[in-house]
């Protein structure tokens, strides 16, 4: 009786964990939703032309002033997504942990490959694949600790020339293809989550903001790299 009551407890304790696991995924999963939408609308300032992106990335340093210093704005933002990537992440690992031991027990039985595992999976990896590309972008346009087709100060300069390479505008977009999928699947699994599917037809909803975001999205990031590479952007 004893031994039935701790395993209980164990696993109403387990249960909890993951719960908030899965909220911390989600409430993350949202605040990059945010910035996504808000990095791929500055990232078509460039059809603008030089002039107009240059402009955009300097009023983003100059937001908030005099309240917030000269880039004030663009620190606070990357600590809020600096703690946000660790969350989803170290959340989404334990999840994905907690996951591998549960079929690795030998009371539970293997599954054949599904629609189901076959998502985790892509969210999975298609995570770890997103995260080496943000490291690599910072790396390139933000730090510009690697240059492509040159060593530009502006960063204006520093995007067109990378995207008249075939190779880093190839790299972009397949990046860009991951981040749809995770997008298509995670603001699903978000509102799953925060309990947003409170009907047939809420649940039907979700979906259809899912689509229209991760589809928006792709879109809107694919147009810049092709504009440039065919030379239609001016």
């Amino acid at each position: 009786m004893a031994t039935s009551t701790v395993s209980a407890g164990k696993s109403a304790r387990s249960s909890v964990s993951t719960i908030i696991a899965k909220v911390i995924v989600a409430v993350t999963g949202i605040v990059f939703v945010a910035y996504v939408v808000a990095h791929m609308y500055g990232n078509l300032m460039i059809l603008g032309g030089k002039d107009a992106f240059n402009d955009y990335a300097h009023h983003l340093r100059v937001l908030g002033e005099p309240m917030l210093p000269y880039g004030g704005f663009l620190w606070v933002m990357r600590v809020v997504l600096i703690a946000s990537l660790i969350g989803h992440a170290g959340a989404a690992v334990w999840l994905w942990r907690r996951a591998g031991r549960a079929r690795s027990t030998r009371y539970v039985a293997r599954r054949p490959l599904s629609y189901g595992t076959f998502y985790a999976r892509a969210m999975r990896w298609g995570g770890v694949a997103l995260l080496l590309f943000v490291v690599f972008h910072l790396l390139h346009l933000t730090t510009n600790t690697i240059k492509i087709n040159g060593d530009y100060k502006l960063p204006a300069d520093r995007l067109v020339s990378s995207f008249e390479v075939w190779w880093a505008v190839l790299v972009y977009l397949l990046a860009v293809l991951a981040l749809g999928m995770h997008l298509l699947h995670g603001i699903w699994g978000a509102g799953m989550t925060l309990g947003l599917n409170t009907s047939l037809r809420a649940a039907e909803w979700i979906r259809l903001t899912a689509i229209v975001v991760a589809t928006v999205a792709v879109v809107g990031f694919m147009v810049p790299p092709l504009a440039i590479l065919f030379g239609l952007a001016p």
